[in-house]
């Protein structure tokens, strides 16, 4: 099969591309699952003793707890973008703007969902915990710098764009869906 001209064909690629760009946006809305799971188990939190005169740490409190969550979760989205570029370029026999635009909004995705899954695990002591007076009480997990939310969708479009600025021929190894099998079976032979 011949390949596909590297001149972008405007609506119409983007229509034909839509159903598997959709998919892509959804797997890595799931994606955000694993991620926020993986952020809540390894995400750094301290415990507290809860006396008469308050919260008391039980062991040594890193003065960076709250950036170490931040951290990450912003080493845990750019491993997830850096995996779903890569793959949606080995994946995908369709490639071009859809896909991109699939990769950013997926990967935005992912962040959102992983974010709000883990501080909803993670989430921080009540008050009628923090006033039963012996128990311990562990920090939340929280994220105070929402721009690692964009690590996710920068990270995947590195990976996607490098390997567009090495693929061997302007149409990104895209077949064109409109030659038909008999014509490419005629240019074959001739």
């Amino acid at each position: 099969m011949p390949a596909a001209s590297g001149y972008w064909r405007g609506r119409s690629e983007l229509r034909a591309d839509l159903r598997s760009s959709a998919g892509v946006v959804l797997a890595l809305a799931l994606a955000g699952v694993p991620a926020g799971l993986l952020w809540w188990w390894l995400g750094p939190r301290a415990d507290f003793r809860v006396t008469a005169d308050g919260p008391v740490p039980t062991g040594t409190v890193s003065p960076e707890l709250l950036v170490a969550d931040d951290a990450v979760l912003a080493l845990i989205l750019a491993g997830v973008g850096l995996l779903a570029g890569s793959a949606a370029w080995m994946l995908r026999r369709r490639r071009g703007v859809a896909t991109v635009l699939a990769l950013a909004l997926g990967g935005l995705l992912t962040g959102v969902v992983a974010w709000q899954l883990g501080e909803l695990l993670g989430a921080g002591p009540t008050e009628a915990q923090l006033g039963d007076v012996g128990a311990v009480v562990t920090t939340s997990l929280t994220l105070g710098s929402p721009p690692a939310l964009a690590l996710a969708p920068f990270t995947a479009l590195v990976a996607y764009v490098a390997a567009v600025l090495y693929a061997p021929d302007d149409g990104l190894g895209r077949t064109d869906p409109e030659v038909t099998t008999s014509e490419a079976a005629g240019s074959a032979v001739s």
